[in-house]
């Protein structure tokens, strides 16, 4: 299995690496190229911030930030579009997106998982709790953080396909930093065998998050942790996981494509 780059499109104003960097479809459209030349099979567009402390957007927002970057992007690869709204995740299938990553797993919008099942598209399933203002808050985990994260995914899997989402759409993603306070993340990615063992594609996204400062140092900046980023990458090809999701997608492609290289090169020689 080759691990795919999902490169993060961010057109927003306010998210926690590079708001306000691409937050105009011109620039977003521009940045979507460059990350697609440096590698990226699949661009995850998103209009609106979730990072912590970030103030929700209404639909009609988030749509017009994203509406041309993601007509303009699905041309020319596989697009996805982060959203916890229905009536976005419409008007981007409808536009051409393939994949709709909704970042609470169906909690935020009751009406998404039949949504997703009219429109069968892919859905990235993540886990999380709360919401950007109150899932600190939230990261308590008594019968283990890989435990619980496993169990409430699969609950929401249990409703989405109640909805009538089929199995092979759906794509999980333990939510690193959503409600996971540091360590709690390390032992998510430590506990990454149990989360594929449930069968289905999985997603990992942890670029430039505050738990990366754990090897980067504790006065890094976002971008400071792309090295950190890109070796978390590299080790998550090795345990097959579907797809990692991240800002700098050269180092990542890069650190990825070393490993699948040594890996070659071992095989060979076993034969």
């Amino acid at each position: 299995m080759n691990t795919q780059v999902m490169g993060i499109l961010n057109v927003t104003p306010d998210s926690f690496s590079d708001g306000g960097a691409w937050d105009n479809a011109q620039a977003a459209i521009a940045h979507g190229l460059s990350l697609i030349s440096a590698g990226a099979t699949i661009i995850d567009i998103g209009g609106e911030s979730t990072r912590l402390g970030a103030r929700a957007v209404d639909p009609q927002t988030e749509w017009e930030r994203i509406a041309l970057p993601v007509k303009h992007l699905a041309e020319q690869v596989t697009v996805s579009v982060d959203t916890y709204h229905a009536q976005t995740a419409i008007k981007a299938v409808e536009a051409g997106a393939q994949i709709i990553n909704d970042v609470t797993g169906g909690r935020a919008d009751a009406q998404m998982f039949a949504t997703v099942a009219e429109l069968g598209c892919d859905y990235v399933l993540q886990h999380s709790r709360g919401n950007s203002q109150t899932m600190n808050d939230l990261a308590s985990y008594p019968q283990g953080v890989v435990a619980e994260v496993i169990a409430e995914l699969l609950a929401q899997r249990e409703k989405a396909l109640a909805a009538g989402i089929k199995v092979e759409q759906i794509i999980l993603d333990p939510g690193l930093g959503f409600a996971k306070l540091g360590e709690q993340d390390w032992e998510l990615l430590a506990g990454i065998e149990q989360l594929q063992a449930l069968g289905h594609r999985v997603l990992v996204g942890p670029s430039r998050k505050r738990f990366v400062m754990a090897i980067a140092g504790a006065e890094s900046t976002p971008v400071q942790r792309d090295t950190a980023t890109a070796m978390l990458a590299g080790w998550l090809s090795q345990q097959n996981v579907w797809a990692v999701r991240v800002h700098n997608v050269s180092a990542s492609v890069q650190a990825i494509n070393a490993i699948a290289k040594i890996n070659r090169l071992q095989t060979g020689k076993l034969q």
